[in-house]
């Protein structure tokens, strides 16, 4: 009976050791698959992953509108002969700067010093004649209460006097239209500027009504650029045009390389019903003749100044179903998928409203490859990164 006791006893704490046993193994099998969860959820258990990153900073940030222009001339005149003739020089050479009054062309002008010469000598005849035909009137005039002389004599002699009177004048206008169709013969250059291509050649003749051209003057310093822009800007860009004139920038084609900067000289008075567009012109000073006539240019006018504008760069700005965002490097070297507003990107830089802080480094190369808790590594950028052109 004994020995029963024993043996029931001695098998009652095996299993209790048995069934110990077999509970510390499955706690040490959870512990561990723990830890193993806890650590790939860390982030520092992943691959580091290499990136290039930037500050955000504060700046002052112009508002500016884009527009498509077209550079026109300041001022074009196309030179024409007044009078018919054969051109015997040539005062200047094709692509020339010339001043207003400089000599271009030369038309012959011995016929119309031969005119002029013709209409000086009919003045002279006549101012002879009438000093004759004067003196024959005072006498006239003495002798019509001595009965010597009708009153009909002295009316004709009279109406000789007259008419004398009246061929000087028409001869002193001949002599003026000959002095002027003389000056005519000698064409100059009506404004300063740039010559063109030449029309006419030494020796050819040409007619005043044929309305010829013989070359094309374009004064290009300054020079205007035509542009629009939407119509929505309308009412904000005329009342700081009342103010001060507004700045406007001229760039390349390409809208790489800043050419000129000037100001808006003219506002049109409609809007473009068909476009919704408004028509402006910008004047530049052109002294280093960047801009010339014909030219397509971008145009960009500053309508205003966003003061204290948290930037970043472009770069960094990522577009995904919900909106934009950035990856935020924590100070421990881990990114941060974060939502944020762009107020508006201009020349390579962003403007954010909200979710970016002065001073935070955000990724702009690298970010593909991150993930929300990822570990970086930061790299310096192995050029810098292309800046927007300032000086041309």
């Amino acid at each position: 009976m004994a020995g029963v006791r024993r043996s029931s006893g001695i098998a009652v704490v095996a299993t209790i050791l048995i069934v110990a046993a077999a509970g510390y193994f499955v706690l040490e099998q959870v512990g561990q698959d723990k830890a193993k969860a806890a650590a790939a959820a860390s982030p520092t258990s992943g691959p580091t992953v290499p990136v290039t990153v930037a500050l955000a900073e504060n700046k002052d940030v112009p508002i500016m509108i884009r527009g498509l222009g077209t550079v026109q001339a300041f001022k074009t005149v196309a030179v024409k002969a007044r009078v018919d003739g054969q051109i015997v020089k040539i005062s200047f050479n094709e692509g020339q700067e010339v001043k207003a009054g400089d000599p271009l062309f030369q038309i012959d002008p011995r016929p119309f010093q031969a005119a002029l010469e013709q209409a000086k000598a009919a003045k002279q005849r006549d101012e002879a004649q009438l000093s004759g035909a004067q003196l024959d009137l005072d006498r006239y005039g003495k002798l019509i209460g001595s009965g010597f002389q009708s009153r009909q004599s002295y009316d004709q002699q009279k109406t000789t006097v007259d008419s004398l009177k009246a061929s000087i004048t028409a001869d002193q206008a001949a002599i003026d239209n000959a002095e002027l169709n003389l000056t005519y013969a000698d064409i100059r250059a009506p404004i300063s500027g740039r010559t063109g291509q030449r029309m006419v050649d030494l020796g050819n003749l040409i007619q005043a009504g044929q309305s010829t051209t013989l070359v094309i003057i374009n004064q290009i310093k300054p020079i205007y650029v035509n542009f629009t822009i939407p119509q929505y800007a309308n009412h904000h860009l005329r009342k700081r045009q009342s103010n001060t004139p507004l700045p406007v920038f001229a760039y390349s084609a390409d809208d790489k390389m800043k050419l000129a900067e000037g100001q808006i000289s003219l506002i049109d008075n409609q809007i473009d019903t068909a476009t919704g567009t408004l028509r402006l012109k910008g004047e530049f000073a052109n002294t280093d003749e960047s801009l010339w006539p014909g030219e397509f240019v971008n145009v960009r006018l500053e309508v205003g100044m966003h003061k204290d504008a948290v930037t970043v760069p472009q770069r960094a700005v990522m577009q995904g179903a919900n909106g934009y965002y950035a990856f935020v490097i924590k100070p421990d070297n881990t990114a941060e998928h974060r939502a944020i507003e762009v107020e508006m990107n201009q020349d390579g830089m962003s403007v954010i409203a909200k979710g970016i802080n002065v001073g935070e480094k955000v990724v702009v190369d690298g970010q593909y490859r991150l993930t929300n808790g990822s570990r970086v590594r930061i790299d310096q950028p192995t050029a810098a990164a292309p800046a927007a052109d300032k000086a041309g």
